[in-house]
């Protein structure tokens, strides 16, 4: 997220300056004026933070390369010069474009840093190896910028928080989290972990839903081209000489010309639900319903139901400290579980529940009806026992086998359909090739 420092004078005239990150200059613009209007400042300059290419040399070295973010072009040049080399250029970075990095790198990234703290090696070092390593030029700029600001003494939150456009929302949060708590490698750890079983989850989703969707798209198309364009070549001749069709044959070429003779109105006709129910879920609303509907689906509803469980459950091992102020815990939990129907659940009736009515976390989710009767029975086992973080975890790894060994048949049991449905398609249309292949002039023997 970009950064952008501000600075006025006050009403004594003494000099007012501090640093936020926004998503644009507007939003940036928009926060420090109201900032300025309540502390009565008036506003003087507003940079962003942006990054500078320079050349240095000191003494009679060879004259150096890089790149530095900073506000103005000066804090680059006096940044040298204290480190004793001669400015030879200085020049902004016109295009700065930032990609995301792929997720992969991102899960390496915590992954390494987990089993790198694990072996307790300090975590500047385990930074300095990151970016020396990370070929991604957007994530090793991010980590370097991480190390920087770490340096600088600021906080945890802040210094991750800044950069969730590149890392996600909840990485940063836990990684902010796990700058602060007593155990960075547990913290590190079980975001490796949920980082890693949620691209697993998408791998197997896209196995499941996706390929098998544009394998029946294609099919589909294949199909289309074949009754819309080559089949009518050849029936049409029998119609020319006055053969009388047989009635696959006639059946399809009339299809065939009420496709061809109405594919203007056809075509957006078909595609307009596809594209309508596109734009109505990625609204609130429709990221609700559908996120509700899809767990109530026979086989795979089931499997997503009980990986947002997993996740919910994972998140608050992490994070949960068994005493005090835990309700931010599982306000993050209920946002990880890739759920907007739980999500909203927990933070509408769980929380609301459990702050109002002095209840428990286990029965306040009883109460919400958004899970299985196994992961309350098993938390409630947990809470009774005092040991719900523990069980927690439990929850999350029993969930996590089920569903791989169940996601694994249900990609199956897809393919053999995909396969069935692509025998029967094919059997049609040899059918139908074939009937016309032995269409006989009248009179003919």
């Amino acid at each position: 997220m970009p950064e952008f420092r501000y600075q006025g004078t006050g009403l004594s005239g003494r000099l007012a300056q501090g640093v936020l990150n926004a998503k644009n200059r507007r939003e940036a613009k928009e926060r420090v004026e109201e900032l300025c209007r309540r502390q009565n400042i008036r506003l003087t300059t507003l940079q962003q933070k942006s990054t500078f290419r320079y050349k240095a040399r000191r003494g009679d070295e060879k004259p150096i390369h890089g790149e530095q973010a900073a506000f103005s072009r000066e804090e680059v040049e006096n940044g040298l010069r204290k480190l004793n080399y001669r400015v030879l250029r200085v020049e902004k970075v016109l295009l700065d474009f930032k990609f995301k990095p792929p997720a992969k790198d991102i899960v390496l990234f915590t992954r390494i840093c987990a089993d790198l703290l694990r072996e307790r090696l300090p975590y500047d070092e385990i930074l300095t190896l990151m970016v020396n390593d990370t070929e991604n030029p957007t994530m090793a700029k991010t980590i370097r910028e991480i190390q920087q600001d770490l340096k600088n003494g600021k906080e945890g939150s802040e210094v991750f928080g800044k950069h969730a456009d590149v890392l996600g929302r909840f990485t940063a949060y836990m990684l902010g989290v796990a700058s602060t708590s007593g155990n960075m490698a547990e913290v590190y750890e079980s975001t490796a972990k949920f980082l890693e079983r949620d691209e697993e989850f998408k791998k197997s989703l896209k196995s499941a839903l996706i390929m098998p969707a544009v394998i029946v798209m294609v099919l589909l198309g294949a199909v289309a081209y074949y009754v819309g364009y080559i089949f009518p070549a050849t029936a049409q001749m029998f119609l020319k000489f006055g053969i009388d069709l047989p009635p696959m044959t006639k059946a399809t070429l009339q299809l065939s010309n009420f496709l061809r003779g109405n594919i203007a109105w056809l075509l957006p006709a078909c595609l307009a639900p596809f594209v309508a129910l596109g734009l109505f879920f990625r609204t609130p609303r429709g990221r609700y319903l559908r996120d509700r509907f899809m767990i109530r689906i026979p086989v795979i509803g089931s499997l997503l139901h009980k990986t947002s469980i997993e996740i919910f459950a994972r998140v608050f091992y992490a994070l949960y400290s068994g005493s005090g102020e835990n309700i931010p815990v599982i306000r993050v939990a209920a946002e990880a579980c890739r759920n907007t129907y739980i999500e909203r659940q927990v933070k509408e009736v769980v929380i609301p529940m459990m702050l109002k009515e002095g209840r428990g976390l286990v029965e306040s989710l009883e109460r919400a009806e958004i899970f299985t009767v196994t992961a309350i029975s098993r938390l409630r086992s947990g809470q009774e026992s005092g040991a719900l973080r523990n069980t927690a975890l439990q929850l999350a790894n029993y969930y996590e086998r089920e569903t791989s060994y169940k996601m694994k048949n249900v990609v199956e049991l897809i393919n053999v359909i995909i396969s069935m449905l692509i025998m029967v398609v094919m059997t049609a249309l040899t059918l139908v090739s074939s009937e016309t292949a032995m269409v006989r002039p009248k009179g003919a023997g």
